[in-house]
């Protein structure tokens, strides 16, 4: 009998609602995630140090372990802490650094990940990648997923809105980095996940077309679905192709050259795809999408995020060089510095100053 069906790697529980904090013990619970209530709980100094006073009293069997910061050291050093109890799960309680910390260490002692993430800066709150600093620079690691995501919209209106604003850049890529994924299969043949494209694609448009802000929580109830699906979308696909294209390799590229001045990982993202959509003559849907990123209060501009055209033009050149192997608009044109400053003219007047 044929395979009429296949399973898909997603969380158990995908809880975003305000309030949905308060309840988290319950939830676990009554999901038979942690039903003994026996939790690791990884936070930061700053947000999720404020939050654990909240919700401490009603996770008595908890193990509170602060994390420094967003290195594989910090991380290996969490998985040692915790390999020695007995615990259901590990929670990662806090921003992206806090939550990829915790998905390296569950992974690394072999318990499932909760993910309660305080921000929505990017779709790493449920992706099979943690993204850790190294001694390299910066590296990717395959973990699980997260077999809970629990966003509380009162927690994500608290945070600092730049962070929120950069989630809406990341899922709008999804845009792109779909587009890319199509351009490879025609130029390569690279088979595509149809399932996991049209994921990310819907995730991305869904943002892009929500007429609301993140003051609402209608549309924040979108973004984080979006980011939400964006994590899962690459479960189903394997890897980070549905949500990553040539928008990621300009990201990570400002990464590498400038890494003491790069911006937030949603903001870069969301620049590189409205410049590579320039790029591939999809100069419309650049043009819209450039001004949904300044409606939002995004960048659109390298000078926005203090780089000069030069230093743009650089990173742009070097951006196939993060990813290799990927083939996106960028190696499909294979432009040269004085060919990419003159799209970007191009790309600057279409756009307006």
């Amino acid at each position: 009998m044929p395979l009429l069906t296949r399973l898909i790697p997603s969380p158990v529980v995908v809880d975003i609602r305000p309030g949905a904090l308060d309840d988290l013990a319950g939830v676990l619970a009554d999901e038979r995630v942690a039903q003994s209530g026996r939790l690791a709980i990884a936070v930061s100094g700053g947000s999720g140090a404020k939050l654990r006073e909240r919700i401490a009293p009603s996770l008595p069997g908890a193990s509170w372990y602060e994390v420094g910061g967003g290195t594989l050291d910090d991380a290996i050093r969490l998985a040692g802490e915790m390999k020695s109890g007995h615990y259901d799960a590990v929670v990662g309680l806090g921003g992206g650094k806090i939550i990829d910390c915790a998905k390296f260490a569950a992974a690394r002692i072999g318990l499932p990940l909760v993910a309660v993430p305080t921000n929505l800066a990017h779709d790493g709150l449920c992706s099979p990648v943690a993204t850790l600093d190294n001694d390299a620079g910066r590296g990717s690691y395959g973990v699980p997923n997260p077999i809970a995501v629990v966003i509380d919209l009162d927690v994500i209106r608290e945070a600092p809105a730049r962070f929120v604003r950069a989630g809406i850049g990341d899922a709008i890529s999804n845009i792109n980095a779909v587009a890319d994924w199509e351009l490879s299969n025609r130029v390569n043949g690279e088979k595509i996940d149809g399932l996991a494209a049209a994921m990310a694609r819907q995730a991305g448009e869904a943002v892009l077309r929500h007429p609301g802000g993140i003051g609402d929580n209608e549309f924040l109830q979108v973004l984080a679905e979006a980011l939400v699906l964006s994590g899962i979308s690459m479960s189903i696909s394997g890897d980070s192709r549905p949500s990553s294209g040539s928008c990621h390799e300009i990201n990570h590229a400002f990464d590498l050259l400038f890494p003491k001045r790069a911006a937030a990982h949603g903001e870069q993202c969301g620049l590189g795809a409205a410049f590579a959509m320039y790029l591939r003559g999809a100069h419309e849907e650049s043009v819209h999408t450039a001004e949904v990123l300044r409606r939002h209060g995004l960048p659109v501009l390298p000078e926005e995020i203090g780089f000069t055209v030069d230093e743009f033009v650089r990173a742009v050149e070097f951006a196939p060089e993060t990813r290799p192997g990927r083939y996106t608009i960028l190696e499909h044109l294979d432009l040269k510095p004085n060919q990419i400053k003159d799209i970007y003219a191009d790309y600057v007047k279409a756009i307006g100053s």
